[in-house]
Order: structure tokens, then C-alpha cells, then sequence
């Protein structure tokens, strides 16, 4: 499910940057572009993934996958979410002028606003030197008798949330920078706290602000869930008592939750497109000349008795 894209808050060009579009890059931004926020992905290709010769431990591909091809994978992945993919080397990352949300310089390109960025490469975090927390971003170290700095893997809190408001860490990270399966669950992760906090902006309790990202079948929507009523009930039940929404504010809030919870419910003929659909998307990244080999073999397999004779 892509989400319908949501209008980008205080005027920001988007809701959310992510810088650096490796697999933890990619995969906070399939999150964040899936429940509907404006991302912007900047990736100049350097994403430390590329320096592995072959990948073979990232789940879902038996015989290993090359980098390249798993690279255009997860570019198509996160432009299929919603996410732009930028072409470009992100300089700086500044405060904004009146604090709201930050100031993204590329290298090449007009700056960009945004209302939350996310670090997602293991570079050495230059580019957030002008933060006003960059002094407890950096950790010093000596080498050769001088003394350097690096960017704290640790700085972050394990959902990627920094003490700089609307800045996210998915790496570097003590927890998922040596695998690159590892930095794609970290990168969900924080996507998915990106979601939530924006949820929570938009005036959603913490109670209700986590948002699960999971399609279900439409045949498991019965009994009383499948009354509006029902989740209308539970969704006022998770509201606090002193919570300060006003009534019309919470309905909408209320309704369009509703809508969005029914919209993940399949019937059996939309899991079975959904499923050919994505097969063929994955032959996109296949190399012609061994489908046509694989044809051949199936054909063979399926008609011996013609490729005898």
C-alpha cells in the first residue's frame, strides 16, 4: 500500500530528507513515503554497502544478489513508496532561520526544507557539524600522536530519536552498521519512528501514534471488526482522559485512521495481482538473456518430447 500523500507540513519543500540511500537509507523512506509523508532520498552512491564484492547473507536471495542489482532494487522500492530519489551529495544540514525544521544544502542543487531529516550514511557526519548539538555528536580519538573526531555511533537512541528535535540517526549506529541487513531493520525501524512523531504532530495521542505497516487479508476483517462502529470505539478508548483534542479535530483524526486500517484489508483477487505484480517487477532487474535461458529450460521441461526431435 503506497500511502495517499499527505500535504508537507509548515510550508517545508518535505516532510521528511533522508540522507544516504543504502538500505537503511531506502528502508526509512519506504516507510515514511508508504504512510504518506513527502521524502526526499539524497544518494550520491556512496553507501558503504558498495564496497562488499558479492552480498551473500541479505535475506531473500539464496545464491546472493550483486550489489548493483540489489542497489536498483531498493531505488525502485522507495520511488514505488513515493520517495525522490535525489542525485546528490548532501553538504550541510542547518537549523532553519525561525527553528522550524532544517535547511538541506546539497552539493549541486537548490537547498531544500524540510521538517525532519534522516542521517543514513556511514560518513564521518560532517555535514551535521552546524546542528546545535554537533559538539555531542563527535567523539574525539587519537591517531599518529593527533587528536580526531568521528561521529558517536551511540549518539542515537535505539529508534534513531537525537536530542536535536526532528533529526534522526539510522547510521552510522553501534547496532546495525557491519551488516547491511542489519542497517535495513535499523532504518525501519526509524522510519517507523518518523511516522509515529509525525502522527503525533498531526494531533494523534501517543496512544494511538504507532502505526503498523502490514498488509492482512480481507477474510480476517469479520465478526465485530468489521463494523466501523467497533473501531470507533476502540480508537476513542485509547484516548486519555485529559487529552485536549477538540471534537471535530478528533473525529477527523478518528475517521481517517479508520479509512486507512480498512485500506490494508485484501480480498483474495487483490492478493493474487499483487503477488503477479510484484514477480514481474522483479524481473526488471533480471537480466534478459537468463530469462530467455530460463524460458527455454522450462519449456523443455514442460515439452521433452518436442525438443527431441
Amino acid at each position: 500500500m503506497t500511502g495517499t500523500k499527505l500535504e508537507a507540513t509548515h510550508g517545508h519543500d518535505h516532510d521528511v530528507v533522508v540522507i544516504g540511500g543504502g538500505p537503511a537509507g531506502c528502508s526509512a523512506g519506504v516507510f515514511t513515503a508508504r504512510y504518506g509523508l513527502d521524502t526526499a532520498v539524497f544518494d550520491r552512491g556512496r553507501s558503504s554497502i558498495q564496497r562488499c564484492a558479492h552480498l551473500e547473507n541479505y535475506l531473500g536471495f539464496p545464491a546472493g544478489i550483486d550489489v548493483e542489482t540489489l542497489y536498483e532494487l531498493m531505488h525502485d522500492h522507495a520511488e514505488e513508496a513515493g520517495c525522490e530519489i535525489v542525485t546528490d551529495l548532501v553538504e550541510s544540514v542547518d537549523r532553519a532561520v525561525d527553528g522550524d525544521g532544517f535547511v538541506v544544502e546539497p552539493q549541486e542543487g537548490d537547498p531544500v526544507s524540510a521538517q525532519r531529516v534522516v542521517a543514513a550514511t556511514r560518513y564521518d557526519g560532517e555535514y551535521m557539524r552546524g546542528l546545535d548539538d554537533c559538539s555531542a555528536m563527535f567523539e574525539a580519538y587519537e591517531h599518529d600522536g593527533e587528536t580526531h573526531e568521528t561521529f558517536d555511533s551511540e549518539y542515537a537512541d535505539h529508534d534513531g530519536t537525537t536530542p536535536v528535535d526532528g533529526l534522526y540517526v539510522a547510521s552510522p549506529s553501534a547496532e546495525a552498521d557491519r551488516q547491511a541487513i542489519m542497517a535495513a531493520g535499523r532504518g525501519g525501524r526509524v522510519g517507523l519512528r518518523v511516522v509515529a512523531d509525525a502522527r503525533e504532530e498531526r494531533g494523534y495521542p501517543e496512544a494511538v501514534a504507532d502505526h503498523y505497516d502490514w498488509m492482512r487479508e480481507e477474510s480476517t476483517l469479520d465478526g465485530e471488526w468489521s463494523d466501523r462502529d467497533r473501531w470507533r470505539d476502540w480508537f476513542d478508548e485509547q484516548l486519555p482522559d485529559d487529552h485536549d483534542l477538540e471534537e471535530d479535530h478528533r473525529v477527523k483524526l478518528r475517521e481517517q485512521d479508520i479509512d486507512r486500517s480498512f485500506e490494508t484489508y485484501l480480498s483474495d483477487d487483490e492478493i493474487e495481482q499483487r503477488g503477479v505484480r510484484g514477480q514481474k517487477r522483479l524481473l526488471d532487474h533480471v537480466d534478459d538473456d537468463l530469462i530467455l535461458d530460463a524460458a527455454r529450460e522450462i519449456e523443455a521441461e514442460r515439452h521433452p518430447s518436442e525438443v527431441s526431435n
